[in-house]
Parts: C-alpha cells; structure tokens; sequence
C-alpha cells in the first residue's frame, strides 16, 4: 500500500531539492562581502527620486485586466479547434455564440474608450 506512494514521495523531494538547492548552496558559496555600493537603492542606475508606493493610474491596471481576460477567452480557442471535426454543427454554434458574446464586450469596451491611452 504505501509503496504506491513512493514515486510521490521522490517527485516531492525531488522538487525541493530543485527548487531549495540553488538557494542553499548560493548562500553558502557566495562570498559575503557587502560595502555601501551594493547596499545602496538601485534604480535604473541612479537614486531613486519618488517613493516606491506611487500610485498608478487605473487605466494602467484596467488594460492589464482586459488582457489577461482576452488572452484567457483566446486560449479556449485553441482545444476547440483540435477537435472541431468531432464537435460536428454544435460545437461551431456554440463557439460561434462565445465569440459573439466576445466581439459584443470587445465593442463595448472601445466605445467606453478603455482601449485609448492618453
């Protein structure tokens, strides 16, 4: 019984000794040698000139939110079109129904003008 377990055990480990190991032997390793040029902010280059907690306009998170939901819708695309032969007139309907149901968001947000950047 708990020898069916055992593959799950070694990916597991397997898994932290990958993921930890670097991380380890990097800390152990690396000479620790900090002085005030390493310890300094870093930004570009150069000091840093506002405050790390700036506020964003909203725009910015609103298209990254519209792509992150395009490109989701989009991705459903893909297992569908594998077995298009297979779904036969239903499965075109009903894809046809979710792209409508796409293209009618995608002209609402453009006429709402959340596609522009000023």
């Amino acid at each position: 019984m708990l020898n069916d377990y055992i593959p799950v055990l070694l990916f597991i480990l397997t898994g932290l000794l990958v993921g930890a190991g670097p991380m380890v032997a990097g800390f152990i390793l690396a000479p620790h040698r900090p002085d005030s040029e390493k310890n300094s902010p870093y930004e570009c280059g150069f000091e840093a000139f506002e405050d790390a907690r700036m506020q964003f306009d909203v725009r910015y998170y609103l298209v990254a939110i519209l792509f992150i939901i395009f490109d989701l819708e989009i991705a459903f695309l893909f297992p569908w079109a594998v077995i298009f032969k297979q779904l036969g007139w239903y499965g075109f309907s009903v894809m046809a129904v979710f792209l409508a149901i796409l293209v009618v968001g995608f002209i609402y947000e453009w006429k709402k003008g959340a596609l522009e950047w000023e």
